[in-house]
């Protein structure tokens, strides 16, 4: 049986467990060490920069419903909408810890009338839907429960690279996802033991700043210059003109992980903000906002709105070096100035509360 059988039919199984009602006194009420708090700010290309011919997901089924209820969330950044990217954030089983995660959606099968945004929106739909229901860590029991009351607890312990790979599978059975792929960076931090892991393919990433200082930068992933790794799927009874697409595996994706301190800021991001602003640019603004105080809420929303405007900036400008175009000089390529592309960002802020 496959990795990813294997996967869904343990998921089965927690569900049936947990079609069962259990006494909430039987869930774990240990106090939690760490809180995290997350802000997120996106922006689409414009649609002078847009050339894909947009085929929504229904906004009354339940990818559409959920995309729209993501897309409310409050943020100062001007936009439509995520463009070819997409992300989520999820609360995880009994406030265990939180998980989150952002796709870009590559959009090379323009050509083929194909919406690169559906993969990706599926991609995160799916991650969700598979984090809300898992804990961070190993299921919290209470010692003192009997043995039959220990097995009547619910939910199970998912890393980033399991919900990576649930959510590859969900996509593939999306009737309305006919072909298409995505980067993705997905997140989970654990509120009992500050433990973060991370799943990562591809050219979306995320980075620890610890005291002003970068102490982790996830790198990118790619087959070469500007062709990320990508999870794929394509039409049914693809032609030859497909048998050149990337077609990555979960199995492929560096997975970390790391112990969280307080004062810990994680930022997750897709490529409009790594290949238009600096690593160094990105811990100044993150110290800046911070100076001005507030509450915390308040200012991991202001550096996630800060990075994502920041990098709009740099994409207009033509007489500022770019990470891209000097990434570009590395390979013996020209390319001047910022590039236009979808920008998503997530940050975290860490806090020890015992």
């Amino acid at each position: 049986m496959s990795t990813r059988n294997q996967l869904a039919a343990h998921l089965r199984r927690e569900t049936f467990r947990r079609s069962r009602r259990t006494p909430s006194r039987l869930m774990s009420t240990l106090p939690r060490p760490y809180t995290f708090h997350i802000g997120a700010s996106w922006a689409g290309k414009t649609e002078e920069q847009t050339k894909v011919k947009k085929i929504p997901f229904p906004a009354d089924g339940l990818v559409g419903t959920w995309r729209d209820h993501t897309l409310s969330r409050h943020k100062m950044v001007k936009s439509d909408d995520a463009g070819e990217d997409f992300f989520y954030v999820q609360e995880m089983r009994n406030k265990s810890g939180v998980s989150f995660g952002v796709a870009d959606g590559v959009g090379g099968w323009v050509d083929s009338g194909v919406d690169p945004s559906l993969f990706s929106q599926a991609l995160m739909y799916h991650a969700h839907r598979y984090s809300r229901n898992a804990w961070a860590g190993e299921p919290e029991i209470d010692p003192t429960l009997d043995y039959e009351e220990r097995e009547q607890i619910e939910g199970w312990e998912m890393t980033p690279y399991e919900c990576l790979d649930l959510a590859y599978g969900g996509v593939l059975r999306e009737k309305f996802v006919q072909a298409g792929s995505s980067t993705a960076c997905l997140v989970t931090m654990n509120a009992s033991s500050g433990v973060l892991r991370s799943a990562n393919l591809g050219d979306s990433g995320f980075m620890i700043i610890r005291s002003s200082s970068i102490l982790h930068r996830q790198r990118a992933q790619t087959h070469f210059f500007n062709c990320p790794k990508q999870l794929t799927k394509l039409p049914v009874n693809s032609s030859r003109k497909f048998s050149r697409a990337c077609v990555d595996s979960p199995s492929e994706a560096e997975t970390f992980r790391l112990k969280l301190r307080d004062g810990d800021i994680v930022v997750a991001y897709t490529d409009g903000l790594s290949d238009n602003v600096f690593s160094s640019e990105i811990v100044t603004i993150c110290s800046l906002v911070a100076r001005h105080g507030g509450s915390e809420d308040g200012q991991v929303q202001a550096i996630a709105d800060r990075l994502v405007e920041y990098s709009r900036q740099c994409m207009k400008s033509k007489a500022r070096v770019s990470p891209f175009e000097r990434e570009a000089a590395r390979q013996g390529m020209f390319f001047r100035g910022g590039k236009p592309d979808d920008v998503t960002v997530i940050v975290g802020l860490v806090r020890e509360t015992l």
